[in-house]
């Protein structure tokens, strides 16, 4: 079979990960974000792309306000859609990665009781009451690891299981992918029962046996392993506008400085947006290239992948060689979006680098879609041979 699936997007952000389904033959028919800011950056960016608008519009509605199935309820009409989306013999998939701080080291640690914790709970909810056939989850790779959060992690898969799905998850590295970033994150994927003709057993064997043949390394291009392996440059003196080779022995394309160029940063609409320093700029002169250690003022090395692209939490992330902080473009290059994706001029400064280090980096994305896809195509057919 030829599938184009149909995908409803929660959390979505600026639309970072949609994207990487857009352009690897999904059609986005329905926008979830609540925050106006984002809203508004997402439909910017699909005009500059010449994307179409999706079927059923843009939400700004709570995603988290699924408890209740009432007539003229959010959740109500969003059943409706996906069952007016069904009768095409649609395949409707679900993605979404939401909002973790609640979950990550770094950040607030809360697990499933703050604010943002909830989310992944209503996140699921919205699975089971629509029961798409299949979804995606994302979300940092503390609540995979983090014994005080993976209890709540396996109550949701015992939920999703139960509602009839068969779940493989895996922590990705976005740099197997091209993504010039050391950026970990847990992938939750679900595929209904009822998509495999009924010819599976409801028991742990074939659950495993899913969870072997879906192809999470398919669209691999470098295993961390060896990716790690290289003798990659790690600090040096700074030195303002200085002019430095890439060296011979590491692969150029996941480096900063590529994506610079290969972007035109330099160019890019949203090349002058960063924050100017108040105070403080000798010590931005102080921090040697590529010197990322501490918390905060990690200065990038131009050979080499940035850490993961998180800019708040007083987290400040250094051009290699100008006396500033990276600016958008630049942000955007290590999240290695298209050179013509941009946030729009009036968004400010805070909420432009927020949306960015929320979202998936584009081709971790595109991956991620084209692997979904081959398994909905091909990987169901060999099963059954």
């Amino acid at each position: 079979m030829s599938v184009k699936p149909q995908i409803f997007s929660f959390f979505a952000g600026s639309g970072l990960l949609d994207l990487g389904f857009e352009t690897s033959g999904f059609n986005i028919v329905y926008v979830n974000e609540i925050f106006p800011p984002f809203m508004a950056a997402y439909r910017y960016s699909r005009e500059i792309l010449n994307l179409p608008l999706p079927e059923y519009g843009y939400d700004q509605g709570d995603a988290a306000d699924v408890s209740k199935l009432l007539e003229g309820s959010p959740a109500k009409r969003l059943l409706e859609l996906v069952q007016d989306c069904r009768k095409s013999n649609n395949i409707v998939g679900f993605i979404g990665g939401p909002p973790c701080p609640d979950f990550s080291i770094g950040g607030k640690n809360r697990g499933y009781l703050g604010d943002n914790g909830r989310l992944s709970s209503a996140y699921i909810e919205l699975i089971c009451q629509n029961l798409p056939d299949f979804f995606l989850f994302e979300n940092v790779k503390g609540l995979w690891r983090t014994k005080k959060h993976r209890h709540f992690f396996e109550s949701l898969k015992r939920k999703l299981t139960a509602s009839g799905y068969l779940l493989t998850e895996r922590v990705i590295n976005t740099i197997e992918y091209g993504v010039p970033q050391n950026r970990e994150r847990i992938i939750l994927l679900g595929f209904i029962k009822s998509l495999f003709n009924d010819l599976w057993d409801i028991n742990s064997h074939n659950q495993k046996r899913v969870e072997f043949i879906f192809p999470w390394k398919s669209k691999v291009l470098c295993p961390k392993e060896k990716v790690f392996a290289y003798p990659w440059i790690q600090i040096e003196p700074f030195r303002e506008n200085s002019l430095v080779s890439c060296p011979n022995n590491i692969p150029q394309e996941l480096t900063v400085e590529y994506w610079f160029r290969k972007n035109d940063v330099i160019n890019h609409p949203n090349s002058q947006h960063y924050f100017q320093p108040r105070a403080g700029i000798l010590k931005f002169a102080s921090v040697a290239e590529g010197d990322d250690s501490k918390k905060s003022f990690k200065r990038l090395h131009r050979w080499r992948y940035s850490p993961t692209a998180c800019y708040g939490n007083n987290e400040v992330h250094l051009h290699p060689y100008k006396i500033r902080r990276i600016s958008v473009a630049e942000a955007l290059a290590i999240q290695s979006l298209p050179a013509k994706f941009a946030l729009p001029e009036n968004m400010s400064l805070t909420n432009m680098f927020k949306t960015i280090g929320n979202g998936v980096p584009y081709l971790a994305s595109k991956a991620l879609a084209e692997s979904i896809l081959d398994f909905l195509n091909t990987g169901i057919k060999k099963q059954l041979e």
